[in-house]
């Protein structure tokens, strides 16, 4: 990948994560938020193995993934 589109993963990352403190349905929120870990992690790995960003960027993206399939399986 191109240190241009990784920049670009980093910024959409950014604007993704922004956009989740905006959002006030906690599922969406948690969606989004996602997004923006993962492009962070594509970022991180593509802009030369990042690990500050990609270690805690990767373990909110398996704890947003867990509370929505938790949040999910319980009744409402």
């Amino acid at each position: 990948m191109s240190p241009e589109i990784a920049s670009y993963c980093g910024y959409a990352a950014s604007v993704f994560i922004v956009l989740s403190f905006i959002l006030k349905d906690v599922r969406k929120i948690r969606f989004v938020n996602m997004i923006g870990c993962i492009l962070f992690v594509i970022y991180g790995i593509f802009s030369g193995m990042l690990w500050p960003i990609i270690i805690p960027n990767a373990i909110l993206c398996f704890i947003q993934v867990y509370h929505l399939v938790r949040n999910e399986k319980t009744p409402s």
